[in-house]
């Protein structure tokens, strides 16, 4: 069931609008756009929002904006157009409408006026006798005289697609071949009672008549494929379709506790990413590892080098487990690929409000610029900026106590008041300077470096853990050091 490479590629993308984007979707998102780049074919975005009560015109302005961000280009949809436009569902009702007339004129979908009572009690039957619990074809044949009495009871029926009595194989892109008999695969509901079309039908019918050629999706959905199987039978019969599109249903990611990630789970959504500041290149190249690699020994590479080694054939069926740990590292390597100016760029906003606690006036440009490579290669995400340079813009370093209860152990009085006259007469524009002015502090007292600089840093800083000190020294200037470094002195004394 493979098909060659080329421009007859179509893929489809098509998330329905309802709360934030989460990262599953955005998986789905990544591997339909790199089949569709690799194989110089088009990549389809649909919005699939028939659903009034869940979705919203905000989640369709955030999905959109959410697929910008992550830097996803499309060649047919929203905002651009393309043949088979319109590319909303809500706007396409007409034309659903249509088509399950068809089907129901030519004997491919029945009306079927059960209640759900009914239904529910010839389920529980079904199941207490060991039988299959899917719908049992009650209505499939109905007499006239059937019909009328059902439409003077004041029945109305939803529509129902008559499924073939035969056994559906299909090859799938990712898992092989696979089969369904006809009693675990019921007839099903087409459109709701109250003429709403459901997924099962607009979804088919949309790829139909949008040529789709690849149907690349989650492992949810692979219970539905032998249905719309035999619906694209259907519709090709009634000259609505052209092909079944091959199918490749892609594998569970899995959060804490081995359970599936769910849109409730926090580190399952796209918003937490982009306001922690992940690299968009960096999270997607996170997200392709789950469930596909590049090499065995290469973990970080550009979407370019994924778009021209993608194969949905090297995809593992199994689940994927989401480790936040791991989307962090990598994140952290695409950081320190960038070019610095790159990077100051991308920090702009986490250095000003609401992020930022200085002032407009205390932020200073220059120094920025100067701290900005130290910064770069510390960072897992870029949110992280904020905290490590904060000693440069604020007027007095933050008060943190568990680093100054850590750092300003018995004597460091002593050693900070000898620091501070080594570095008076350091030579300031040089950071070794300043390290072999602090070391020189700790040898007269009998420290390492790393012990004689912990209380000169949390007088300076405000913290333990931080940017390389003395280029950070350096940077600050020696009146601010020197002064903090005495604030620290008489904070020790009183």
């Amino acid at each position: 069931m493979a098909s060659a490479p080329g421009s007859s590629v179509r893929v489809r993308f098509c998330p329905s609008p309802t709360g934030n984007p989460h990262v599953g979707l955005v998986r789905t998102a990544l591997f339909n756009w790199a089949f569709a780049k690799h194989h110089q074919g088009t990549l389809v975005f649909r919005i699939e929002d028939t659903d009034a009560a869940r979705d919203s015109e905000e989640s369709y302005n955030q999905l959109l904006d959410s697929l910008r961000w992550l830097g996803f280009d499309w060649d047919e949809g929203p905002e651009i157009g393309g043949p088979h436009a319109p590319y909303r569902q809500s706007q396409r009702m007409d034309l659903y409408k249509d088509v399950a007339e068809r089907l129901l004129d030519a004997g491919h979908a029945y009306r079927c006026y059960c209640s759900q009572e009914e239904l529910d009690t010839r389920r529980d039957a079904a199941r207490a006798a060991g039988r299959p619990s899917g719908y049992d074809g009650h209505c499939r044949d109905l007499t006239e005289a059937q019909v009328a009495e059902y439409q003077a009871q004041g029945r109305t029926p939803i529509v129902r697609f008559r499924m073939p009595d035969e056994t559906i194989t299909f090859t799938d892109l990712v898992r092989g071949e696979l089969t369904f008999t006809p009693e675990n695969v019921p007839d099903f509901g087409l459109v709701r009672a109250n003429g709403a079309p459901l997924y099962t039908l607009v979804n088919p019918v949309d790829d139909a008549l949008m040529e789709i050629t690849h149907v690349l999706r989650g492992e949810d959905l692979l219970s539905s494929t032998p249905r719309q199987i035999a619906l694209y039978k259907a519709l090709t019969e009634l000259g609505i379709a052209q092909r079944t599109p091959h199918f490749g249903h892609l594998p569970y990611v899995m959060g804490e506790g081995n359970k599936k990630l769910s849109k409730r789970d926090p580190e399952s959504s796209l918003n937490l990413y982009r306001e922690r500041g992940f690299l968009p290149e960096g999270l997607l190249n996170y997200l392709s590892l789950l469930g596909w690699s590049l090499s065995a020994d290469q973990d970080i590479f550009t979407m370019d080098e994924m778009v021209a080694a993608f194969d949905i054939a090297d995809v593992n069926p199994n689940p994927a487990r989401f480790d936040l740990k791991k989307c962090e590292a990598i994140n952290a390597d695409h950081i320190r690929l960038l070019d610095v100016k790159d990077f100051t760029e991308r920090c702009a906003p986490w250095l000003k409000a609401p992020f930022a606690p200085w002032s407009p006036e205390g932020f200073d440009e220059a120094k920025w610029e100067a701290i900005a490579p130290h910064a770069q290669t510390r960072l897992k995400v870029l949110s992280e900026i904020t905290d490590n340079v904060d000693f440069l813009f604020l007027p007095e370093p933050v008060f943190d106590e568990a680093s100054w209860t850590k750092a300003m152990k018995e004597g460091s009085d002593a050693l900070l008041t000898t620091a501070r006259e080594k570095l008076e007469s350091a030579d300031w524009t040089s950071a070794e300077s300043l390290k072999e002015a602090v070391l020189a502090a700790g040898e007269a007292h009998g420290l390492k470096l790393g012990k004689a600089q912990a209380p000169v840093r949390v007088a300076v800083t405000g913290r333990t853990v931080g940017l390389p000190l003395f280029e950070s020294l350096e940077i600050l200037g020696k009146e601010k050091t020197l002064t903090r470094i005495d604030a620290a002195l008489a904070k020790l004394a009183a």
